[in-house]
């Protein structure tokens, strides 16, 4: 039978050329069942054909099986990153204006090592919210998924829909300067000029929609305490999007512009650095997700490459651990993500020691990276957990990061899809 690729969902799974392949038998020490929330020990994980095929103590191995011994480990699901932008160099190169000295093709070419350094430190998944270059994010996700280099599964939003000037915008330009197509990509400035971005994007095979309903932090001359689009564009873009089946995701800072993208029906809100105690409710009471980013202030306060006006904005840490607080102790849902790109590729585990700072448990931090980040996705039959049918994907960690959750920074182990990436 001859190798086919199948899309599902946005990403694809090669099948047909691993029909005879191997089993492998995993042995987990210590596993942390993301579903239930709790560390079973001594169990067993059978692999094939990139599924997981059962899982449970004292499984018995297969005869010939290939054995993966990692029972002085804590093994569990694929981490999932819901904030990333892996097209980007901005760790070292912050200046947005520099895109205009870049092709799209050198965008993605520089842009290739990132998705390698984010699966090898754990995360099997990620969603992908902009790049200023329209749809390099889409090339990227179908290249991983044809194996032409490695990387993490990726669904991605082809481009920001932001307005004129707003954040995600190039700005900083001058007035006679015109950008190319791929920088103005998702502009929109009425109700109806937001749908036809938004049908533009699913005719592109996207897999959500991302928009900015604030002002930014890093983005020339933007205001991120300005509400950016009514609340009659962030409907028509939220009607538009679930009418094709795809989630929206919403930048956000200020309470105002949450407010808005709450009542309007987003599915995530990225950031919510200025929370109060009516919004929170609102998000509970929908379903809104929070994604909240807490190590990105950091990245920016150390970051000697910014530009300087960026660097304004760096008081509000405190400010946004206090809205997460606040969502936490009112039981939003939370689900993981770093803003890498911002912050450096290495090491997205930190998030995890502020999530806890910020109220969660140390298993809640776990399951806001797998089950609730799967949830969110729309992807919970295919990731999130440990269990048969699903991808296999898998992680160790030595030591318990139940009790210390900065084990998280140092993963050792990495299968995605069946392959192991890292051992």
């Amino acid at each position: 039978m001859k190798s086919f690729i199948r899309i599902v969902t946005g990403a694809f799974l090669v099948l047909g050329a691993r029909a005879n392949a191997q089993v492998t038998a995993i042995k987990a020490g210590h596993f942390i069942d993301a579903e239930s929330g709790t560390v079973l020990t001594d169990q067993v994980i059978l692999v094939k054909d990139g599924l997981i095929q059962a899982v449970g103590p004292k499984l018995a191995i297969p005869k010939g099986a290939k054995v993966i011994d990692l029972s002085d480990r804590t093994v569990m699901p694929g981490l999932i990153e819901m904030h990333s932008h892996l097209v980007a160099p901005w760790t070292t190169d912050p200046e947005p204006l520099h895109e205009l000295e870049r092709t799209a093709a050198q965008e993605a070419y520089i842009s290739i090592p990132n998705a390698k350094t984010v699966l090898m430190e754990g995360f099997t998944t990620v969603r992908d919210v902009g790049t200023y270059r329209a749809l390099v994010d889409v090339a990227m996700r179908d290249a991983i998924a044809q194996g032409i280099f490695p990387g993490p599964r990726m669904f991605v939003a082809g481009a920001y829909i932001t307005i004129t000037g707003g954040a995600g915008a190039m700005t900083g330009v001058a007035p006679d300067v015109t950008l190319p197509w791929d920088l103005k990509y998702g502009e929109a400035n009425s109700p109806w000029e937001a749908r036809q971005k938004v049908r533009t994007l699913a005719g592109q095979n996207v897999d959500v929609i991302k928009i900015l309903v604030t002002g930014a932090i890093l983005t020339h001359n933007s205001n991120h305490l300005a509400r950016e689009f009514t609340f009659e564009e962030v409907s028509a873009i939220v009607d538009e999007a679930h009418n094709f089946g795809l989630k929206v995701a919403a930048h956000a800072h200020n309470v105002n512009g949450v407010k808005n993208a709450v009542r309007a029906g987003v599915n995530s809100i990225e950031h919510g650095t200025f929370l109060d105690d009516e919004v929170v409710q609102m998000m509970k009471e929908k379903g809104t997700y929070l994604v909240p980013t807490l190590e990105v202030h950091g990245c920016i306060q150390t970051n000697a490459n910014l530009p300087k006006d960026f660097l304004m904005h760096d008081s509000i840490a405190e400010i946004h651990m206090a809205s997460f607080r606040r969502a936490v102790k009112a039981g939003v849902k939370i689900a993981y993500g770093t803003d890498n790109a911002v912050c450096a590729f290495r090491f997205p585990g930190k998030e995890f020691e502020l999530m806890v700072q910020g109220g969660l448990t140390p298993m809640q931090a776990l399951q806001a990276a797998t089950v609730a980040a799967a949830d969110l996705l729309g992807q919970s039959s295919h990731v999130g957990s440990i269990k048969a049918g699903k991808y296999a994907d898998i992680i160790a960690v030595k030591g318990d990061p139940i009790k210390d959750i900065s084990i998280m920074q140092n993963v050792d182990f990495v299968m995605k899809g069946g392959v192991v990436y890292k051992q």
